[in-house]
């Protein structure tokens, strides 16, 4: 076998349609308690190379600690689920606005959910934190949508 041609189709995604990232967001912070869609959408973040770092944090509680005690440089950008146990995304919100500047720098927080619930979005727009409410499962078109609108100068370039 051709070693050379292996390590060739290791590059390639599908997600990047022969695109490169000039650059790249520090951290991206996933925030669902469904191990499954967490797993999901850390591939299609992976394959589109868009972030340094991609945390997980399992429930509110847990996200909040990783905003308030981690190492990690704080996310740019955060997928927020709606259902979770111990404490839910609005919860996590109303929390989370009560952190401290040093502690919630701007970060865009996009609403992630399978939530069909009429309300779930007007309710949604209540929040100042939240910029965006989306349905799952993450997509590298939604992603791009996300990128053209806060991070223009993210946005995947062709590759010459």
């Amino acid at each position: 076998m051709n070693r050379n041609w292996k390590k060739e189709v290791l590059f390639i995604s599908p997600y990047q349609n022969n695109k490169i990232m000039t650059k790249k967001l520090d951290c991206i912070l996933l925030i669902d308690d469904d191990n499954e869609d967490n797993h999901f959408h850390k591939i299609v973040l992976d394959e589109m190379n868009i972030a340094d770092h991609i945390e997980v944090a399992t429930s509110g509680i847990d996200a909040l600690h990783f905003l308030t005690n981690k190492a990690f440089p704080p996310p740019d950008l955060i997928f927020l689920d709606i259902n979770m146990p111990k404490m839910n995304g609005w919860e996590f919100l109303e929390a989370y606005a009560k952190l401290t500047e040093v502690k919630r720098p701007k970060i865009i927080i996009i609403m992630l959910t399978t939530s069909t619930h009429p309300n779930e979005e007007e309710k949604s727009a209540q929040f100042p934190e939240i910029t965006g409410f989306n349905s799952k499962p993450l997509s590298e078109e939604m992603l791009n949508g996300i990128l053209r609108k806060y991070y223009p100068d993210l946005v995947a370039k062709p590759n010459p």
